[in-house]
């Protein structure tokens, strides 16, 4: 839907690759889905679910054994986005670096996104830029 020819949305680290995969293998599922709901002190969160299909408008990440599938309403909010795993002393999780947040909450939960006129932009230089290279 929002998708740049030749360009992937979101990108992996191997750690969040490795983790992707592991929980799929162990549920037995087809993907990890990626979206964003209102919600949160700053308005917005990111949503994860496992999915057994990929629905008509998903934009479909595949990185080695891991496949991420990224909700059509989530597509120009994740692109650019790097997903890592961080595994700590006290929790562990996915962390998104996502150049499109123009906020966070303190407790790191929710985000707050540029507005779409930005984000747009953003995207048509993405795709101006690779259509040149």
């Amino acid at each position: 839907m929002f998708a740049i020819p030749g360009k992937s949305p979101v990108t992996l680290t191997p750690a969040a690759e490795r983790h992707i995969a592991r929980l799929m293998e162990k549920q037995g599922k087809k993907g990890l889905r990626i979206g964003v709901k209102k919600g949160g002190c700053a308005g917005m969160e990111y949503t994860m679910e496992f999915a057994d299909a990929v629905d008509a408008h998903e934009e479909v990440v595949e990185q080695g054994a891991a496949r991420v599938i990224i909700a059509p309403m989530a597509q120009m909010f994740l692109f650019g986005t790097e997903i890592d795993y961080q595994t700590g002393l006290l929790e562990s999780g996915f962390q998104f670096r996502n150049p499109n947040v123009s906020e966070a909450c303190g407790c790191g939960e929710s985000i707050k996104f540029d507005d779409v006129e930005t984000l747009t932009e953003r995207m048509n230089a993405a795709g101006s830029a690779r259509a040149a290279e």
